[in-house]
């Protein structure tokens, strides 16, 4: 049966091999971009597959969370249901890492932005759908000064702090949706996988991008992540396992979480 899904970040890497895998398989894919000629070009491809089903694409940079809540608004508007939402845009090393008002962009496009996207788009999500979130083996102590934008961090600081957090944020909205919400999935995909982030960031070709494709369709479609809300799955291990230990932390959870919640209610509308 095929699925509606949206794949953040599909325009090139982890999220455009696993667009194209899910493209031969003929699902409706929602792709998202933040270059409009890249956006066109990843829809060419996807819909050149003999097996196609229908591509539609959505352009907006998510460093500002001010477009991430118009995407939002713009897929629960045109989108009756969602299958399948999966998280992948990030971000690592940047020649300009701040935002105009001084936040740091590796937590406003791999925490905050997924965590507004995703509370956007819940009302067209089932029962029976899932959320994956990027992760990463790559996690941290989360610095709530640092997310909030008044200490500056290094570039894999951050990232790894802001890995931890949506990890943290996914376990929480697990357990606030409970049986009645989708499955919602923390997934690191696998370490040092042959993408741009990783050629730039670590200065290495990559172990194969399939890799990390693979288990992204799972978590997105199989069964074996049909009772795994709230969990963490570690590829580089090849199984659930726990988090970095912060995560079992109620108190630092409920710091981290309150600190995410605060920073997108303006935008959910």
């Amino acid at each position: 049966m095929t699925k509606t899904i949206l794949i953040t970040g599909a325009t090139d890497g982890l999220g455009l091999e696993t667009a194209r895998r899910l493209a031969r398989d003929g699902h409706h894919l929602l792709v998202h971009g933040r270059n409009a000629d890249k956006l066109a070009a990843t829809a060419h491809d996807l819909r050149s597959a003999p097996t196609a089903g229908k591509v539609e694409t959505y352009l907006a940079d998510l460093s500002d969370l001010a477009e991430v809540a118009r995407l939002g608004r713009d897929l629960r508007d045109s989108q009756r249901r969602l299958d399948a939402v999966i998280n992948n845009a990030g971000v690592l090393k940047l020649d300009h890492p701040l935002t105009a008002d001084g936040q740091d962009l590796r937590f406003v496009v791999n925490t905050l932005a997924p965590a507004l996207l995703t509370r956007m788009l819940l009302p067209v999500i089932p029962q029976s759908g899932r959320i994956v979130h990027l992760s990463s083996a790559a996690q941290a102590p989360v610095d709530l000064a640092a997310m909030a934008g008044t200490r500056r961090l290094r570039a894999m600081d951050a990232y790894a702090q802001s890995k931890l957090a949506l990890t943290m944020w996914s376990q929480s909205l697990a357990e606030e949706l409970a049986a009645e919400g989708p499955v919602t999935v923390a997934v690191n995909p696998g370490s040092l996988l042959a993408t741009d982030m990783v050629r730039k960031g670590f200065g290495v070709s990559g172990n194969d991008i399939g890799i990390g494709a693979d288990i992204l369709m799972r978590a997105a479609l199989s069964g074996e992540f049909a009772t795994a809300s709230g969990q963490y799955f570690d590829n580089d291990a090849g199984r659930f396992a726990p988090p970095h230990p912060d995560a079992a932390k109620p108190q630092t959870v409920a710091a981290v979480v309150k600190a995410i919640e605060d920073r997108i209610a303006g935008y959910l509308t």
